[in-house]
């Protein structure tokens, strides 16, 4: 029989099509007798590098904008498609004027920043390191690359803590690295500060260390709403493994962190702290939300839209606990992550094109498929498009160069059916965990630290129709391994 080899990384040209098929450009798949180790070009140092390609690349295709468009009126940044939020909001959110967040009103009807506290800092500090001198345009582009080098910054970490999490499959990592959805959202907006965060703490949890990762999740919320939603799957999870004392760990721990960055903001300027929040709850239906295709597509304006959302994320959270609860065998903590957080934009009331960076890392954890990344990639490069070109084509007065309403209307329907059938893949996989590609090898959760081949104590279902499962035993991992090798061979 074939055993597993647990010091060994798993390449993805032996097990995945699309993979093997892509990696002819190199020279093909690796060979069987090929060595491992040995070499400084490490598979972590590998995806770093191609990330920090990526991300480059990104930046290369906002040259347009950098260089003129951002500064030639609203319609050419919209057709070079290279519009970004960062060198706006240094002149309209008062950092150009050394204004201070959350204590300094700004003039106009915004009053406050409108981010959370951590997003804030970050933002404030780029501005302390962008000169004070020189044109406004100037003072934009150096704030811009400012901002750039630190997300860079947050590229590489988010691709070290990706490939780090399941021991065995770095080069999953890649599947982060690669996608073109990320290059081209990278530096629209501040989100790869929350994700690196993100990224850190479930390499914590993985590592077993529950602390740390409620640590970096109370910052990661500190810095963005949604990593907070991953205490959600983590705590269904350890309801079902009995962990109870990890997860209350986990969960003091993310709110103190949270706290001890708030707190400060919220004793002594508590109108500029409440701004996130009040922005967030007021925000009307807006860009790429299912909200607005249903709006346009009805003709009805959907003034309820905000009890409509929060209900249904919480239908679809209680659904995504029921299925935790009552699967063959419990969920990769990924799995649930990814299903959670994708729950959250798919019923949000608004879809900003950098939202697709929340999913990326974790889908490569929760279905590390290439063709199942590249369809829903597609997807959300269709949309990436799209509502460049719908806002090119609203704002170029009667020239109307661009996408029309129908066409930007496809492009959200595009983002929703291609998120939607990824969802439906991680599904599948958690009720049939033998198609599962992580848990092939005999694998159990290797993101899921103490939650990895624990025994069941709760379960929701017929105990004498559908027997609890612990995790798999040797005997399963060595024949799953030999299954493997088969297909692979």
């Amino acid at each position: 029989m074939t055993k597993v080899h647990e010091d060994h990384p798993v390449p993805p040209t032996r097990e995945d099509e699309v993979a093997a098929a892509g990696s002819q450009i190199i020279g093909g798949p690796l060979g069987r007798h090929a060595l491992f180790g040995g070499h400084w070009l490490t598979p972590v140092r590998v995806v770093v590098l191609v990330a920090l390609g990526m991300f480059a690349l990104g930046m290369v295709q906002k040259l347009p904008c950098y260089n003129w468009a951002w500064f030639k009126g609203a319609s050419s940044q919209y057709t070079h498609a290279c519009y970004s939020d960062i060198p706006h909001l240094y002149v309209v959110r008062g950092f150009a004027d050394n204004l201070t967040p959350y204590f300094d009103r700004l003039p106009g009807d915004m009053q406050y920043l409108e981010y959370p506290v951590l997003t804030g800092l970050f933002m404030e500090i780029a501005s302390w390191l962008t000169p004070g001198s020189g044109s406004m345009q100037h003072r934009e582009q150096i704030y811009w690359m400012v901002n750039a080098g630190m997300l860079m910054a947050c590229t590489a970490v988010i691709a070290v803590c990706v490939a780090r999490t399941h021991r065995r499959r770095p080069w999953d990592a890649l599947l982060f690295a690669l996608a073109p959805a990320f290059a081209l959202t990278a530096t629209i907006n501040w989100d790869l500060l929350a994700l690196a965060l993100t990224a850190a703490a479930m390499l914590m949890w993985s590592r077993g260390r529950a602390l740390a990762f409620g640590i970096l999740i109370g910052l990661a919320t500190a810095a963005k709403l949604y990593p907070v939603l991953l205490l959600g799957p983590l705590f269904v999870l350890c309801w079902r493994a009995g962990k109870w004392r990890a997860f209350g760990t986990a969960a003091l721990g993310a709110a103190g962190s949270w706290l001890l960055v708030n707190l400060p903001v919220m004793i002594w300027a508590w109108e500029g702290w409440t701004k996130f929040y009040t922005f967030s709850q007021e925000r009307p239906i807006d860009f790429g939300s299912v909200w607005l295709l249903i709006s346009q597509r009805s003709g009805n304006p959907l003034e309820g839209a905000n009890t409509f959302a929060t209900a249904l994320t919480l239908l679809l959270c209680a659904g995504i606990g029921l299925l935790a609860l009552t699967a063959p065998r419990r969920p990769r903590f990924a799995q649930l992550a990814f299903l959670v957080v994708a729950a959250f934009i798919l019923t949000n009331k608004v879809y900003s094109p950098q939202y697709v960076l929340w999913l990326i890392p974790l889908a490569a954890l929760a279905r590390p498929r290439w063709r199942d990344i590249l369809i829903w990639q597609a997807g959300e490069v269709m949309y990436f498009l799209g509502i460049w070109m719908y806002l090119a084509y609203t704002t170029s007065n009667d020239k109307h160069q661009g996408l029309p309403l129908e066409g930007y209307q496809l492009a959200i329907a595009a983002h929703l059916l291609a998120t939607l059938y990824l969802c439906a893949m991680v599904v599948r996989d958690i009720l049939r965990p033998e198609r599962d590609p992580v848990r092939r090898d005999g694998s159990d959760d290797p993101s899921g630290g103490i939650l990895d081949g624990a025994p069941d104590v709760f379960v929701l279902r017929d105990a004498a129709r559908a027997p609890q499962q612990a995790a798999p035993s040797e005997g399963q991992r060595v024949e799953w391994g030999q299954r493997s090798t088969e297909r692979s061979n």
